[in-house]
């Protein structure tokens, strides 16, 4: 019994949309979708991570660009409530360590409160500095300061008047000067002696003087010890005097703010350390000459008013709000923050106000999301990022110097606790990799969100497919869909997907069709985007793409390729490929065909022996060889050596969606029997014969489809495909009108033999007893030929 053709309704699907009411004529009666379709597998995957606390939750999105991984990712977590899940948001801040300057302190704070301590510090700070000179610059103080200078004045005159008297009497003179120096010189009568009138005196006097001089001199250096230590103890009273105004001063300025922040044990511990520091450096706050004030602010000393300032590293604005930080260039200092360097007159230097945030910084208590194949291109940033992930602390360190041996000036600021979940978006072969040699990513990023790139279609998916739709329509703003359009982009998605039953999931390609529908519908000046709209857009897609479809075609047009699509030849039979781009493919009909010479049943692959064939290819012509010698060499030796090409292919064949073709072309060689060559035929077979499915079927039918247009078009014309490429099918509209009148024909067979038969308009017959064909058959008059060249 001949297989009957598939009827047109087997060719296309249309999308009857039988899950919308009758009432809904336009997206605009739609309610949009608030979440992407057809991925609740990954969705859950996404609650799962995000409610578990432990560490090493964290997510790694599986699935090709276009499925809406982000989109998704982000809408969860727009509706995700940290309160609700016991997140809670701190402000992060670096303060000056007073102890140790290299080693900056790190201050936690209530969300919302790092900018707002900032700015009290700076107030605090204002108002010291002009404090302090007031209270230094007035009566009281001058007369407290004044008092103690006399006291010291009064105790060192009255010792040293007391020291001159005792040595006038004794006929010494005794002289003090500013610099401390002293001379004590022997006395003749009210003058001193010069030498001549000392060395007039006798031994004894002389002896007497001298005596008297080292007395007064042993004396002196007591009473210069003294005066050192009333100095001193004078030093000490003005400073106590000074502390005791700055104590004043400073409790004064900082007793409200110690009250505000007496609940934040950080805050509370960094104002009684900032309270000493400040008593320790009273002068910085004195200091008149500007350029020295200049230095100060600019330089590493000590004694510097930018010690008292505060770096707010980051500022949760908005307390309720989860924190969402995509890292779009993932470097070592993007992700885990950096510390700037200031120069100043040639010096160049750093400290904890030149500290600067990394995107991890400001994930902290919420999420991270990054391209897992930037992150492992960037150096150190996946050990980093390991490590964070493990210790759960954020140390910012130098990368200059972790990878150089230089001793430059850095800064070892404290950690800071971390507390995040990372989810990293990339394809399959990046997650095999880091499954593969990365022992540690499985223990890090245990959870895995494979994204779909096809849902089921039915009249439910197809109504989440419309909302999805007016879902675009209504973020982009664009002019609403009426019923048929919303049918036509269900179908485009359906054909993106290759198969009936199937929608695809890949949201930018329907998002880049809806735009390109959009401006071509505002272009004509409509009110509404219509069938007609999508059928343009998709036109103006495909016509940007298909120079190369183009340039095939005239090869077709011209006759440069060679291809009969009207009569009968004998071991010569047209298959059927796709040519593909990056972003297109395409059918175009090819000739094999197979010549035979007196041999040893082999079946020689030109394409493999010119290294043009590759090896799935090779499999196909071996599976298909053995599949012959199953049928005509189960007694003996096929007495033939086969010959088997692509005529014209110049770019390398493979894949194994020939196999069938070949075998019609070789049982043809045998036989001698003509196929006709308006028909093509496309699909892969098993040792068995059975045809199985192959892909690119629409494309591959279509091709030929458009080949026939070229050549001439008749009624026979037609391309045969198995039978499990049927729910494949979504031809284009053209096609289908073909065949609904009888123009084109398609077949859908499960076996080779099946083509056989329609290629050569005879029956291939059925092995009766010892392996023999009726005679009449095809396979009967192989086996006849054979058993001939045999004897």
């Amino acid at each position: 019994m001949p297989l009957a053709p598939l009827s047109s309704d087997k060719l296309y699907r249309i999308a009857a949309l039988n899950g919308l009411s009758d009432a809904c004529k336009s997206t605009k009666h739609l309610t949009p979708l608030d979440e992407i379709v057809g991925q609740e597998r990954a969705q859950h995957a996404v609650e799962f991570a995000m409610s578990i606390k432990e560490k090493g939750y964290n997510i790694y999105a599986i699935g090709r660009n276009g499925l809406g991984k982000r989109t998704m990712v982000m809408r969860y977590l727009n509706r995700h409530e940290p309160n609700g899940n016991s997140h809670v948001l701190h402000d992060w801040c670096y303060v000056s360590n007073f102890g140790d300057t290299r080693c900056p302190k790190v201050l936690k704070l209530p969300a919302g409160e790092g900018c707002s301590f900032k700015k009290d510090i700076e107030n605090l700070m204002k108002r010291l500095v002009k404090a302090f000179p007031l209270a230094f610059d007035n009566e009281l103080y001058y007369s407290r300061a004044e008092k103690l200078k006399s006291e010291l004045t009064s105790k060192q005159e009255t010792t040293l008047k007391s020291l001159t008297k005792s040595a006038e009497e004794r006929g010494i003179s005794v002289s003090i000067t500013t610099q401390g120096d002293y001379q004590l010189v022997a006395m003749n009568g009210k003058e001193p002696h010069s030498e001549d009138s000392f060395a007039a005196l006798s031994v004894d006097d002389q002896q007497i003087f001298e005596n008297t001089i080292n007395d007064l001199e042993v004396e002196l250096r007591d009473i210069v010890r003294k005066l050192t230590e009333w100095e001193e103890q004078y030093s000490d009273k003005q400073q106590k005097l000074d502390e005791n105004i700055a104590k004043e001063v400073v409790g004064h300025c900082i007793k409200d703010l110690q009250l505000k922040y007496k609940k934040i044990a950080d805050v509370k511990a960094y104002l009684a350390d900032m309270y000493a520091d400040i008593l320790d450096n009273i002068d910085i706050f004195l200091e008149e000459n500007e350029e020295q004030v200049a230095l100060a602010y600019a330089s590493l000393d000590k004694k510097m008013p930018r010690r008292y300032q505060v770096n707010v590293l980051v500022h949760q604005s908005d307390i309720c709000k989860f924190p969402v930080e995509v890292e779009e260039s993932p470097s070592y200092h993007s992700i885990f923050g950096y510390v700037e360097n200031a120069t100043y007159k040639g010096t160049v230097f750093t400290d904890f106000s030149l500290i600067r945030a990394g995107s991890l910084h400001r994930a902290n208590g919420g999420v991270l999301m990054m391209d897992a194949v930037k992150v492992l291109e960037r150096p150190y940033v996946w050990d980093g990022l390991k490590r964070a992930l493990r210790a759960q602390k954020l140390n910012l360190s130098s990368l200059e110097r972790e990878v150089t041996l230089s001793g430059t000036i850095s800064l070892e600021p404290e950690a800071i606790p971390l507390n995040v979940k990372i989810i990293l978006f990339g394809d399959y072969q990046t997650y095999q990799l880091l499954q593969h040699y990365d022992p540690e990513f499985k223990e890090l990023f245990r959870v895995t969100a494979d994204f779909e790139d096809d849902m089921p279609r039915n009249d439910d998916s197809e109504e989440h497919y419309a909302r999805f739709i007016a879902s675009i329509v209504h973020d982009n703003d664009m002019l609403h869909c009426d019923r048929k359009a919303i049918a036509r982009i269900i179908e485009y998605s359906s054909r993106q997907a290759e198969d009936q039953n199937k929608l695809s999931l890949h949201s930018a390609d329907i998002a880049n069709l809806l735009r390109e529908t959009n401006y071509v519908a505002r272009a004509s000046n409509a009110t509404m985007i219509r069938c007609s709209h999508v059928e343009q857009a998709m036109l103006n897609q495909e016509l940007r793409v298909s120079r190369l479809k183009d340039h095939v075609m005239q090869n077709f047009v011209t006759g440069t390729t060679l291809l009969d699509v009207h009569s009968h030849a004998v071991g010569q039979v047209n298959a059927l490929s796709v040519i593909a781009t990056s972003d297109y493919q395409f059918g175009a009909p090819s000739r094999i065909t197979a010549t035979t010479a007196y041999g040893n049943g082999e079946v020689f692959d030109i394409e493999r022996s010119a290294e043009l064939g590759g090896n799935i290819h090779s499999k196909g012509v071996m599976i298909l060889s053995a599949y012959l010698a199953s049928v005509f060499g189960k007694t003996a030796k096929i007495p033939l050596t086969t010959h088997l090409t692509f005529e014209q292919s110049y770019g390398g064949v493979d894949g194994d969606s020939a196999s069938m073709a070949e075998v019609c072309a070789i049982v043809s060689a045998f036989s001698g029997l003509p196929l006709r060559q308006d028909i093509a035929i496309t699909g892969s077979m098993n040792q068995f014969g059975e045809a199985q499915p192959i892909g690119g079927v629409n494309q591959k039918i279509e091709g030929f489809f458009d080949v026939c247009g070229i050549k001439g078009r008749t009624p026979g014309q037609g391309v045969m495909i198995p039978e499990s490429n049927v729910h494949n099918l979504m031809l284009r509209k053209d096609i289908v009108e073909a065949v609904e009148k009888g123009e084109f024909t398609i077949w859908a067979i499960s076996h080779v033999s099946q083509a056989i038969e329609i290629f050569t308009g005879n029956a291939v017959g059925v092995e009766a007893e010892q392996g023999f064909y009726p005679s009449n058959t095809v396979f009967g008059l192989v086996q006849s030929k054979l058993n001939a060249l045999r004897r």
